[in-house]
C-alpha cells in the first residue's frame, strides 16, 4: 500500500500518529517513573518505618509503589499496558544504570537483575493477592517477606502501619482517572504520621 498514491498520503500521517503515540507514553512514563522513585525515597519509610536503607530495601520500595501503579493499570486496556510494561522496562533499566554506577562488575550486574526481575512476578502475585484480600494479614505477610525480609526483627507496629499506608495508595490509585495516568500524573495516599 505505501506504493499506492493513498499509501503515500496516508503514510506520513500514520507514521507521525504511531510518533506522537510513542513521545506521549515515553512522557507518561517519565512522569509515573519519577514520582514512583520519589514517593519511594521519603525519608519517613527509612526512618519512622524501618525499611533499610540499603540496595535493597530502597528497591523494594520502588518495586512496591510500581506494583502499585501496573495493578491500576492492569486491564485498562492496550495504552495502559503498554504503559504499564514500559514503566517495568524503566525500572530494570534503571536499577541496572544504578549498579554500574555504584561500581557493579558486568556480570554481576546482569545476574542481580535477572535476580530482582525473577523476583518481580513473586511480588506482584503476592501483593495482588493480598490486597484482593482485605480481611487477612495476608498483605502483612507479603510485606515482611519482601520489604522487611532482611530486618529481623521487624520493630513491632511497623507491619500494620505499612499495610494500612499500602492500602491507602491502593485506593488512592483507584480513585484517580486512567486518563491522569496516561499523562504520566500520579499521587499516592500520604505518608503515614
Amino acid at each position: 500500500m505505501s506504493g499506492s498514491f493513498i499509501g503515500r498520503l496516508l503514510g506520513p500521517l500514520l507514521g507521525n500518529r504511531a510518533g506522537e503515540t510513542r513521545i506521549r507514553t515515553a512522557t507518561a512514563v517519565g512522569g509515573l517513573f519519577t514520582a514512583i522513585v520519589g514517593q519511594a525515597r521519603e525519608p519517613g519509610f527509612y526512618n519512622a518505618l524501618a525499611v533499610p536503607d540499603t540496595l535493597d530495601g530502597r528497591f523494594e520500595m520502588v518495586a512496591l509503589h510500581l506494583l502499585l501503579v501496573m495493578r491500576r493499570l492492569k486491564g485498562q486496556g492496550a495504552e495502559a499496558g503498554k504503559l504499564s510494561q514500559r514503566l517495568y522496562e524503566t525500572m530494570v533499566d534503571d536499577f541496572e544504570t544504578s549498579l554500574l554506577e555504584m561500581g557493579a562488575g558486568d556480570s554481576g550486574i546482569a545476574r542481580r537483575v535477572k535476580t530482582m526481575a525473577r523476583g518481580m512476578a513473586g511480588r506482584i502475585r503476592a501483593y495482588d493477592e493480598a490486597l484482593a484480600d482485605s480481611q487477612t494479614g495476608r498483605l502483612e505477610v507479603a510485606l515482611d517477606n519482601n520489604l522487611y525480609g532482611t530486618v529481623d526483627p521487624v520493630p513491632e507496629g511497623v507491619l500494620p502501619v505499612m499495610a494500612a499506608y499500602v492500602r491507602a495508595c491502593a485506593a488512592t490509585l483507584d480513585a484517580q482517572p486512567l486518563e491522569s495516568l496516561m499523562r504520566g500524573e500520579v499521587r499516592f495516599a500520604p505518608m503515614p504520621a
